[in-house]
C-alpha cells in the first residue's frame, strides 16, 4: 500500500459557486466527470499518473452538509472485501456495500466505532 488515503470528497450546497472556488483556489479548471445517478461531480486537480491522493467536490442536497463533512476514502488494498469484512466485527457498520464504480474500481462506505463516517475504495 501507497498510501493510506486514495481519494475524498467535499460536499457542497452549490456546486457552480464551488466549482469556481475550487477553480480559482487551484488555478486550474474543475473537471466534470459523469457518475450514474447524475449527481454534480467535479474532480479536483491532482497527479493521476503517478497515483496521488485526488478528491472531489460533490453537490449534496442535504442541508447538514457543514456538519456532514469531508468524506476520505481510505485504501482498500488489492480488494476491498478484505478490510470491509472487518468492519462490523471491530465495531463499525457498513452503510453502503461494495458498489461498483465503473472505470474506477469499487468503493464502499462504513461509520467507525467514533461515529466518523469513511469509505474504501481498491480496483477490485
Amino acid at each position: 500500500m501507497t498510501n493510506a488515503i486514495n481519494w475524498f470528497e467535499i460536499p457542497v450546497k452549490d456546486f457552480s459557486r464551488a466549482k469556481s472556488f475550487y477553480s480559482t483556489l487551484f488555478g486550474k479548471e474543475i473537471e466534470i466527470m459523469p457518475t450514474p445517478d447524475n449527481t454534480k461531480y467535479g474532480i479536483l486537480p491532482h497527479d493521476m499518473e503517478n497515483k496521488g491522493v485526488g478528491g472531489a467536490i460533490v453537490e449534496s442536497n442535504d442541508q447538514s452538509v457543514p456538519s456532514s463533512g469531508t468524506l476520505v476514502y481510505l485504501n482498500g488494498g488489492e480488494d476491498l472485501s478484505v478490510p470491509l469484512s472487518k468492519v462490523e466485527s471491530a465495531g463499525g457498520k457498513i452503510t453502503l456495500a461494495k458498489t461498483a464504480i465503473g472505470d474506477n474500481g469499487f468503493m464502499a462506505h462504513f461509520i467507525d466505532t467514533e461515529g466518523n463516517k469513511l469509505a474504501l475504495h481498491s480496483m477490485n
